[in-house]
């Protein structure tokens, strides 16, 4: 059998070439590593914008959806008013309540509207009260119209097939910056872009006919195909819950679409699991009722640009308020809540800034990062050459290695290269070369202190490992928080490249360094010195 020395030959060599056909394909090559790396848009050019959500929008429309609800709770209740009006985005005043009614009406804001102020307003009519939303409810509803907007734009940029899209959060919410940055590489055509973002995305609620896990299989049912008219066979969404099916036939007919759905929301089923709950709009309500109460125990589809993101199963009728419940985690209502309430934007986007970034410039970009990488990379194997003598051959074949698993790494993880993160990469080759330095000196400080070439070697790499493991984890910590906390492409992209890079060195450093020191001891008397 092999020995262990052969073993870990055998396992750096696996990694090795595995790194390279990720990067560069078989037979490697640079057309393949074009492809397979991706380019940021800082690299190969592109348009960016950047929008701001007009977020007085959303919160209008909660305003009008509320003093409709009071309304109508008013009028259940036998609750005497003269009239309802909005006067700011986030607030509508009740006139002329019955004073006789007065505790009722109270209590039932109390009751059903906790998330808004009340205040009895003096003036010429007696007994009127301005209700206005309560700040944290402002400011959090703002902050979901941005996530529902990003995750809407999100939706038709996938929909058209947009690779490499960028869509974020740009600025801090808490500074009321309500901005989003997109990013499209390869797109020069702005007016392309803002078309993709202004197209409205379409919800639809349907009836589920059955469940198949192949499309074959559906076609089956059907003689081979084609489907009936009345019904249509859906995929569902790439990343669907565990208990969905990859198909769906479901009844053309929609029950509901997204513009009968007043909102959604988190919610807790009666067994306190997370579930989603949602409101319809009055002609909605009528609608959904009759719908669910004729397909009680069937799958109702949730369709969202022709994929099935969720079939939740109908247990009730349901008329104006309704709950989708399952084996579902706070994560994924969430989402579905995001996904429900983007069949259009919540919201105006107003375009702040719009800049087209040529791919000569990227490309230029690409060559002098490429060169700086390369210069870096050829006076650092000099210096250990030169220095370290013939194990600087082993510093620098465990840094090339090092360089060859971050970019496999980063091909394998889709992760976008930027300006910065070539930036990263030189950076990555420099902690390198501090791991071997404080290595190699260790050997030396054993060496003069008359141990054994192997023996200095061993010792060298077992009191230098904690050392390494704690600048490392030091510097991942941070390279985290940057990622973390920053709303920047390219500055995330550094942040990636950095975590990589860290990882890696780590096996390259300690695992792949201290083997090739042992393959030339092993062919070495005891007696013989290294050349350090």
């Amino acid at each position: 059998g092999l020995t262990i020395l052969q073993w870990r030959l055998v396992v750096i060599v696996a990694v090795a070439l595995l790194s390279v056909y990720l990067f560069a394909g078989a037979p490697p090559s640079v057309a393949n590593m074009a492809q397979r790396i991706r380019l940021g848009l800082d690299l190969r050019g592109g348009t960016q914008l950047v929008l701001q959500v007009q977020t007085d929008d959303a919160i209008r429309l909660i305003t009008d959806d509320t003093a409709e609800s009071v309304k109508a709770e008013m009028v259940k209740q036998a609750i005497v008013y003269r009239q309802v009006n909005r006067t700011e985005v986030d607030e509508f005043t009740v006139v002329g309540v019955d004073e006789t009614k007065d505790a009722e009406f109270r209590t039932l804001i109390a009751d059903n509207q906790p998330q808004w102020d009340i205040a009895s307003t003096g003036g010429e009519i007696p007994n009127t009260y301005t209700l206005k939303l309560k700040p944290r409810e402002a400011a959090a509803a703002r902050d979901q119209a941005v996530d529902q907007a990003i995750n809407t734009i999100r939706n038709r940029v996938d929909e058209k097939g947009v690779a490499e899209a960028v869509v974020q959060r740009q600025g801090a919410a808490a500074a009321g910056e309500y901005e989003i940055l997109v990013q499209f590489p390869g797109v020069d055509d702005p007016n392309q872009v803002k078309s993709l973002i202004s197209t409205t995305a379409l919800l639809e609620l349907k009836a589920v006919v059955k469940g198949y896990s192949t499309r074959e299989d559906a076609l089956k049912d059907y003689g081979g195909g084609p489907i009936p008219s009345n019904l249509e066979l859906l995929p569902t969404k790439p990343s669907a819950h565990a208990s969905d099916f990859p198909f769906y036939v479901v009844e053309r007919a929609a029950g509901v679409t997204g513009r009968d759905l007043k909102t959604a929301y988190s919610s807790r089923d009666q067994n306190n699991r997370p579930a989603v709950g949602f409101t319809l709009t009055p002609e909605g309500a009528k609608k959904f009722g009759v719908f669910t109460e004729k397909n009680i125990g069937r799958g109702l589809a949730i369709v969202l640009d022709g994929r099935v993101q969720s079939a939740p199963t109908i247990r009730s009728k349901i008329t104006d308020n309704g709950e989708i419940t399952g084996s579902y985690s706070i994560q994924d209502v969430n989402q579905m809540v995001l996904l429900l309430k983007s069949g259009a934007l919540p919201a105006s986007i107003k375009y702040l800034q719009e800049s087209v970034l040529g791919p000569s410039l990227g490309a230029d970009s690409i060559r002098h990062g490429v060169t700086a990488a390369v210069a870096a990379l050829i006076g650092v194997v000099v210096f250990m050459l030169l220095y370290y003598r013939g194990s600087g051959i082993n510093a620098s074949v465990a840094m090339v290695l090092n360089l060859t698993l971050l970019l496999g790494a980063m091909a394998y993880m889709g992760s976008t290269m930027t300006l910065p993160g070539i930036a990263g990469v030189i950076l990555t080759i420099g902690v390198g070369i501090d791991s071997n330095v404080l290595v190699f000196e260790r050997i030396r400080e054993e060496l003069r202190a008359g141990k054994t070439a192997a023996s200095a070697v061993a010792t060298g790499f077992n009191r230098v490992f904690i050392t390494l493991v704690d600048t490392h984890l030091a510097a991942l910590i941070s390279a985290g928080i940057l990622y973390a906390t920053s709303s920047s492409g390219p500055v995330r992209g550094f942040a990636v490249t950095l975590v990589i890079g860290l990882v890696s060195n780590m096996f390259t450093a300690v695992f792949v360094s201290r083997t090739l020191f042992e393959m030339v001891l092993n062919r070495k008397s005891s007696a013989e010195a290294i050349s350090i």
